[in-house]
């Protein structure tokens, strides 16, 4: 007997998606962790258990935008071609602040477009061992501490 194909639906694709990074995040965790410091992140980086493309990292303020500490900047017209993660100049001698940053782009790097915000602070905070909103909290606290940063109040750093 032939059993008509399942028909997913968009949620059913969002979650299979969420379950997946938060398998990886516990895998890498499991293998580099349990604490992501900032050598454990590169080793991640270089890992293609891991991280699907080619990575490489660069702290420059060019072409980011206001509120934004960093993109995968791709480096051709395929993802095969790999990617420059750009960081904020600011960040480039604060190590211990490194997993917070790359951890939130591994997503979209792997995934592309489909990698929504709230995936990839969920791969994040899962590969840091910390819950959502402490992630997001602490985030939003090295955005604002970008110099020249404009904050909600109209004030700048």
């Amino acid at each position: 007997m032939h059993t008509p194909p399942t028909k997913l639906t968009e949620a059913d694709a969002r979650r299979s998606l969420h379950d997946h990074l938060l398998e990886k995040a516990a895998r890498a965790r499991e293998r580099y962790g349990p604490r992501i410091d900032a050598d454990a992140i590169l080793k991640i980086l270089s890992d293609p258990d891991f991280i699907r493309y080619p990575t490489g990292i660069r702290f420059d303020s060019a072409g980011l935008e206001p509120g934004e500490f960093g993109y995968p900047m791709p480096l051709g017209d395929h993802p095969s071609r790999g990617f420059c993660l750009v960081l904020h100049p600011s960040f480039e001698h604060r190590r211990q602040l490194w997993p917070t940053l790359i951890a939130y782009h591994i997503p979209p790097i792997n995934y592309g477009e489909i990698a929504s915000p709230e995936d990839c602070e969920q791969f994040a905070a899962a590969l840091l061992g910390v819950d959502i909103d402490t992630y997001y909290d602490t985030l939003c606290s090295l955005v604002d501490s970008i110099p020249g940063q404009v904050h909600a109040s109209g004030s700048t750093s």
